[in-house]
């Protein structure tokens, strides 16, 4: 598998595997399932790992960590992310909207120095591991000058003695990690869903910042939740119920695609890798056949003649740079 250069320090394979369906996202996973996933993506040469607390509520963490503790340290890279720490309420909680079949334990906002602290010693606690590669910034969207004073103040100093080799932040929009960038000297931004074949937002300021800057992008939620992926059948976009427009506008990218003898999902993965912006592809996947989907379609033959109709026919930003420059 292509590999790059991640803050001048991580040597990172294109594609990474995101944890957030292990955590349950949408509907359980058993442990079997979650083994058998990462099993699959190690064997067809993923060395990049994403999580988070929040997956699963510190399930995604635990099921990454017991089997990344089978392999050789140095042999992969691994992120989690800050922000939030799980705290058992007192009272019985329901069953969360998105997270299913997790621990009761459920998520806490704390951006502050000492709350970053101990949310790294938790994680890795939970992990098993005697360190992480890389920290994340977890969707501080209502709490800009906390991360900023306290987060990233935290992010540095361990960066700074060695602790981990890159900090940045994670989140579903562009703006504020363009805004994190003028702000903070950060080595990698974790975007979801802000560069797809349906949102190029990210084109805007985040890009050229982070491309001028040597600012990584780790790039999620490129099937948008689901909609890019299979369009016809109860599709999401951002985690929610996809509306008619979307759904009608993914419609048009699957029949294009259709018509061209490829897969929407090789296009819209393809697509998203071609931007040289783009460090990872961080892909989720909740089975050992949904990687082996996802390999697939970064291999996958897509006509020069697709992307050339698909920006004839205006469906993307004129800006967006085309694979293999067709």
């Amino acid at each position: 598998m292509k590999r790059s250069r991640l803050a001048n320090a991580l040597d990172v394979t294109a594609i990474g595997l995101g944890s957030a369906p292990l955590g349950g996202l949408f509907s359980p996973v058993s442990d079997a399932d979650a083994q058998a996933t990462l099993e699959r993506a190690w064997s067809l040469g993923v060395r990049f790992f994403d999580t988070a607390p929040l997956y699963g509520f510190g399930l995604a963490e635990r099921r990454l960590g017991a089997f990344l503790r089978q392999q050789q340290r140095d042999s992969y890279v691994i992120s989690t992310k800050v922000g939030r720490l799980l705290r058992a309420p007192d009272d019985a909680v329901p069953e969360d909207e998105h997270y299913k079949g997790t621990p009761r334990e459920r998520p806490v906002f704390d951006f502050s120095y000492d709350g970053v602290m101990r949310s790294v010693e938790e994680s890795l606690q939970r992990l098993g591991l005697d360190r992480v590669d890389v920290l994340l910034v977890h969707d501080p969207d209502d709490h800009y000058d906390d991360a900023v004073t306290g987060a990233f103040r935290a992010l540095q100093r361990l960066r700074g003695d060695g602790t981990v080799k890159a900090i940045g932040a994670g989140m579903n929009q562009s703006e504020m990690l363009a805004r994190f960038a003028e702000a903070v000297p950060v080595d990698c931004f974790l975007l979801a869903g802000r560069y797809t074949l349906l949102d190029q937002g990210a084109l805007d300021a985040l890009f050229p910042i982070c491309q001028a800057r040597n600012i990584g992008i780790l790039l999620g939620g490129i099937y948008n939740s689901g909609i890019l992926a299979n369009p016809r059948t109860s599709a999401k976009f951002n985690y929610q119920d996809a509306d008619a427009a979307l759904v009608a506008r993914a419609l048009e990218l699957d029949e294009l695609c259709r018509r061209h003898g490829t897969e929407l999902k090789a296009a819209a993965l393809q697509f998203c890798m071609g931007h040289p912006a783009v460090t990872v592809a961080v892909m989720g996947a909740r089975n050992a056949a949904e990687v082996a989907d996802n390999i697939a379609m970064s291999e996958k033959a897509v006509p020069p003649a697709f992307w050339q109709e698909l920006r004839a026919r205006k469906l993307i930003d004129a800006r967006a740079p085309l694979p293999g420059g067709a």
